[in-house]
């Protein structure tokens, strides 16, 4: 198995941070036919929602022990790759997947937080098969 997690310190887009359209840690498209998720080692992975299993949304386990944690984590299971997703107001996120809209996801710097309704802290990926 072979595990990436998202470069955090990768310069976000510094355009309005209140426009969902402008948000560096996600962006829709009605015809999306993968999930783009780019890895902090510069690998670029193309998931297709047809091998799309399940997603998962639940507050963060770590928060017991860091309050200062990010909220809500989530699973994204391919039948490739399982993504983990740790950030604030998920639920957007949730909503595109649903819709097979999410176009690509990707962490922000925490600076952004504060301004943006969904913020993606942390996004790591396993790949669950050795043949991809």
């Amino acid at each position: 198995m072979k595990s990436s997690s998202l470069n955090p310190s990768d310069n976000p887009s510094t355009e309005s941070q209140s426009n969902s359209r402008d948000n560096p840690c996600l962006g829709s498209d009605l015809q999306i036919t993968a999930l783009n998720v780019i890895a902090d080692d510069g690998i670029s992975y193309l998931l297709p929602y047809a091998q799309f299993l399940l997603a998962e949304r639940v507050s963060n386990p770590v928060l017991e022990n860091m309050p200062e944690a990010p909220p809500e984590k989530m699973l994204i299971r391919f039948v490739a790759a399982e993504v983990v997703v740790v950030g604030s107001g998920l639920k957007v996120v949730e909503r595109m997947i649903q819709k097979c809209e999410l176009k690509f996801v990707k962490s922000a710097d925490r600076r952004f937080a504060a301004t943006l309704k969904t913020h993606i802290a942390a996004v790591t990926i396993t790949l669950t098969k050795e043949n991809v």
